[in-house]
């Protein structure tokens, strides 16, 4: 998953960086690689905080959708890519069949965004599984 973040410091300390689609997520660093990597291992903490309570993750939103928040207005933006797939414990390997057509499109997707097949397939079902929670 791609989660947008806001990045901001003051004069006299370190970078701060707010994540606006996951509430109460935050981190900070020295310099901006320190806190891109710092905010990355806050999601992934997070997220599985989520999933361990049985929450629903929220879907992440674009930059353009936040940044009308005057919390943000002094910030700088950034992309930052968790693989969800990895979280949650233990994986388990399974045997499912798709088209090849759409499998092929799945993976040139994933390739493209960065991501694995296996965290295409986890995202794109914890986001149909949220958004069918907040419309029922």
């Amino acid at each position: 998953m791609q989660y947008s973040v806001v990045i901001h410091k003051d004069p006299k300390s370190d970078y701060g960086v707010t994540v606006p689609d996951l509430p109460g997520c935050f981190s900070a660093g020295d310099t901006l690689d320190d806190v891109l990597h710092e905010v990355t291992e806050a999601i992934e903490c997070h997220i599985e905080g989520m999933l361990m309570d049985g929450e629903s993750i929220p879907t992440p939103k674009a930059i353009e959708y936040h940044q009308s928040n005057p919390d943000y207005n002094d910030g700088v933006w950034a992309i930052v890519s968790v693989d969800i797939a990895k979280l949650s414990g233990k994986t388990r390997r399974v045997n499912i069949t798709l088209p090849e057509r759409i499998l092929n499109l799945m993976d040139k997707y994933a390739t493209e965004h960065g991501e694995t097949r296996s965290g295409f397939i986890t995202q794109a079902a914890i986001e149909y599984i949220s958004s069918q929670q907040s419309v029922g």
